[in-house]
């Protein structure tokens, strides 16, 4: 058209060109402007208005080796439907592109298995490095070559499923991606190699959409730019880490990250490490920056890189790894507008279920979320703070375990062992530790060996259940914050809580505690409830006891509800064990295995466990929930919410029992789950599915079945009369020997565990026993 007006009219042209250049340059200048403006009607505020792009690294890289067929498959059938494919395109000796995650291959392929010789050394980024190199081998000598799992921390169980190395071009035809990205990492090591990746992405580009191509030099979008023309892909400039030189400007991407105007003459957008945008020290966030804005103001796109729900994250997340997308796009402050991660199913429903919902969001779902020793997850158990905050994340029902001193003062704790959620070891109090047989075998230092007053001056520790094999912590800033409070306490704190439902009172080693101790807590639970006033109380009153014999007691004496747990993991219960709970019991609580049984961390299959409760009438209480990825199946994808939503929709559970109340109390709200069509990412987990693929050398060995759950089980004779208790003398101090044991062996286990004797739960011998050498 312009060729023909130029024609027609050739003393009109220069003036025409001129202005129009010129109409060019500042629609340029005001297409910011104009972003912001249809921005600021709409929730987002991602650069152009539109929710945030999930890009799926490699595929479904987190559970799959990156780049396989498995990876890039699955993620049409758990992510969002726009979700765009990730290639890392490397270069072959013959010049093909693949999709591969380096340009060094020892770490994600059996190359060395292969091609146990071509092992070789180049000067990559300035660094000489050993390894097996794309460059070295042929398309066709790649044949013989899987993909494996890059990160040896997660399952090598789809290793050896001959994952072929994919071409581009296959990628791009077999999956046929609703977007494709491109990354080129290091076109000028393919250039000293005599190999030409402009050139390559040219001719793929004839047969292949390409949707962006991020690079992180700067030569190579100079060189390549002009060449592709306006129809070509988005260019997004990758950022490193800070301190790593741009090798074509010489400048560290630290310096060019002040420079956001220059980035824009060459890049619509800019992928940068998410540390730019909120960083970490010390694994707690600090204030976020200002860089998503700038970039912003300077018309970018600004895409986060380095999500994964398998790997630390800050401690202000509380394990949850959606909690985190949340922070980067739902802030109030700003959003990015995409993020590159190895678990798109989790960006997915972050994205689309639960942005923008609000403190006030309605309830979708129908289940009860009941805490566990309060926010045990991010505060020592049964403390103040525990508790003032499972009720600020959304718990409907608080728990508190009873246990006794010796002076009858019922109080919150997770166990009657003081030295599994107390700090003891440095305290007087270590020399009155008993062996209990009825408890275990080893010395502790029990609450019925102290007074009340005496408990009260003890530090609580939080739970670290996962610091010994995993060292996976928990918020170790507040690891010994709050103090315990007593049982009254724990009921004045409940009853002024307009949000709370209500209460769950545990109560265990009663007949213990009555023949042994002469303490009666099933009278001291009912006589405090009745002085805070619960008796005519709204809110519900929940007491649980893994034996009969408590419940039939309390049924006899109130009207409160009852609890009878399973402690068992079981995969089914006789119709006359179920009538026989429904005797004394208003509702159960089964363990999470007794609902999907696993095994080397895969679901095995799913029991009808809570259907048949149900039936008679029973509702479903399940526990214990956690946020650390490593307590959930990997069928969960490493993802809390996942795990929740299959028990909840999946098995239809009444209520779960979490140490982290806030993930739970989220999902009741996501807007996902009402809708008629359910988006993929958030329909339940199918049990065994994932075995179905595992690579047969790693599936796991057969496992005899869980029990059946009896009449036998349930049985037991009525709780016993309280006897009074001898008096007893408390042992002297321990000797100057048993100190210098005690300090050598603290100093033994801190050299070789990385650790004091601090005490961790589901760690209790290691903590007691040698406190008690």
């Amino acid at each position: 058209m312009i060729t023909s007006y130029m024609q027609d009219n050739p003393s009109m042209f220069g003036f025409r060109a001129s202005k129009f250049i010129l109409s060019v340059l500042v629609l340029i200048q005001l297409l910011p402007t104009q972003l912001l403006a249809q921005r600021s009607k709409s929730p987002w505020q991602t650069l152009t208005g539109e929710a945030p792009l999930i890009i799926a690294r490699g595929g479904f890289s987190g559970m799959f080796p990156d780049s396989s067929f498995n990876a890039y498959s699955f993620v049409a059938s758990t992510s969002a439907p726009d979700a765009v494919l990730w290639c890392d395109v490397q270069l072959t000796k013959d010049g093909v592109g693949i999709c591969f995650p380096y340009v060094t291959m020892y770490n994600d392929s059996n190359v060395r298995d292969a091609y146990p010789k071509n092992k070789n050394s180049y000067l990559l980024n300035g660094v000489l490095t050993q390894d097996w190199f794309t460059v070295d081998f042929t398309s066709k000598d790649l044949n013989t070559v899987f993909l494996t799992r890059g990160v040896l921390s997660r399952s090598n169980a789809f290793d050896n499923n001959q994952n072929v190395i994919s071409t581009v071009q296959d990628v791009a035809t077999e999956f046929k991606p609703a977007g494709f990205w491109l990354n080129v990492q290091h076109d000028a090591f393919y250039t000293q190699h005599n190999l030409s990746m402009s050139s390559f992405l040219l001719s793929v580009s004839k047969t292949v959409i390409i949707d962006y191509l991020s690079s992180p030099e700067v030569s190579f979008f100079r060189n390549i730019g002009a060449r592709f023309g306006k129809t070509g892909p988005k260019f997004v400039f990758r950022f490193l880490d800070k301190d790593d030189v741009e090798v074509s400007t010489n400048q560290t991407y630290g310096a060019l990250m002040r420079n956001l105007t220059f980035i824009k003459t060459f890049a619509s957008g800019v992928l940068v490490p998410k540390s730019y945008i909120w960083p970490v020290k010390d694994q707690y966030l600090l204030p976020h920056t200002s860089f998503v804005r700038d970039a912003h103001k300077a018309g970018l796109e600004v895409y986060a890189s380095g999500f994964a729900n398998d790997f630390d994250i800050a401690y202000n997340y509380s394990y949850d790894p959606l909690t985190e997308y949340l922070s980067f796009m739902d802030n109030g402050d700003f959003s990015v507008d995409g993020f590159l991660s190895d678990f798109p199913l989790t960006a997915s429903s972050a994205v689309d279920c639960f942005s923008h919902l609000g403190s006030n969001a309605s309830t979708q779902v129908d289940f009860l979320v009941i805490s566990k020793n309060g926010a045990n997850g991010d505060y020592p158990g049964s403390t103040d703070l525990a508790y003032t905050k499972a009720i600020k994340d959304g718990a409907d029902i608080i728990d508190c375990a009873v246990q006794m001193s010796s002076d009858g003062i019922p109080f919150c704790l997770n166990s009657t062992n003081l030295g599994e959620s107390m700090n003891i070891f440095q305290t007087p109090f270590r020399n009155r530790s008993t062996t209990v047989p009825e408890f275990n075998s080893l010395a502790g230092l029990y609450s019925f060996n102290l007074a009340w007053s005496e408990i009260q001056t003890l530090t609580p520790a939080i739970s670290n259940p996962y610091s010994r094999n995993f060292h996976m912590f928990r918020n170790p800033r507040e690891r010994s914050s709050g103090k315990l409070v007593s049982l009254s306490e724990f009921l004045n704190l409940a009853n002024n809580s307009s949000s709370l439902v209500g209460v769950l009172i545990n109560v265990e080693h009663a007949a213990y505690l009555r023949e042994k101790q002469g303490l009666d807590v099933v009278k001291a639970v009912l006589d405090t409830l009745k002085e805070s006033g619960y008796s005519n109380a709204t809110k519900r009153v929940m007491i649980q006891s893994s034996n009969s014999s408590v419940l039939v007691d309390i049924r006899k004496q109130s009207r409160y509800e009852t609890v009878y747990q399973v402690e068992e993991t079981i995969r089914d219960i006789q119709d006359s064990a179920i009538q026989d709970i429904k005797k004394f019991a208003d509702a159960v609580v089964v363990g999470r295995y007794s609902l999907y049984p696993v095994s080397a961390s895969f679901i095995t299959g799913q029991t009808n466990l809570v259907e048949r409760l149900q039936k008679f009438k029973l509702p479903v209480y399940v526990e214990t929930f956690r946020n650390e990825f490593v307590s959930q199946a990997y069928d969960f994808f490493s993802d809390a919410t996942v795990e929740i939503n299959t028990h909840v929709t999946g098995a239809g559970v009444s209520g779960t029992i979490t140490e982290f109340p806030l993930t739970a109390a989220r999902y009741k709200r996501n807007r996902c789950v009402a809708r008629k069509d359910t988006p993929v990412y958030m329909i339940p987990v199918r049990p065994a599915g994932l075995l179905e693929i595992v690579s047969p050398t790693f599936l796991p060995p057969a496992e005899a079945p869980n029990p059946v759950f009896t009449d036998a089980d349930i049985t037991e004779p009525p709780l016993p009369p309280v006897t009074a208790k001898a008096p007893t003398t408390s042992p002297g101090p321990l000797s100057t020997e048993i100190e210098i044991v005690l300090m050598v062996v603290k100093v033994a286990v801190f050299v070789i565990f990385g650790c004091d004797l601090e005490p961790h739960s589901n760690e209790p011998y290691l903590a007691t026993s040698l406190q008690d050498f």
